[in-house]
């Protein structure tokens, strides 16, 4: 339980994505950061599995490409897709 509780703090101090940029075909390309760091679509995966960014986790899609997607914790409105544009 303990490593939880740690877990949980680390969390808790990392950054998370606060907003997107699409393309015209509705695809995310950057994303902004809590801190305001404003990374390309391949620097913010970089950074999702150096688990630099809480919220999201990376996963290898069926065309065999990974991609960053939120957590499933059951609220919507914190979904990728979702967040403010900048």
């Amino acid at each position: 339980m303990e490593s939880f509780t740690n877990d949980n703090q680390i969390a808790d101090q990392r950054e998370r994505i606060v907003a997107v940029q699409k393309n015209g075909d509705g695809d995310i390309t950057a994303c902004k950061t809590s801190s305001g760091r404003e990374l390309d679509y391949q620097s913010a995966l970089q950074a999702v599995q150096a688990g630099q960014i809480a919220g999201v986790n990376a996963f290898k899609g069926r065309d065999g490409e990974m991609y960053i997607r939120g957590d499933a914790d059951g609220d919507p409105t914190n979904n990728l897709d979702n967040l403010p544009l900048f």
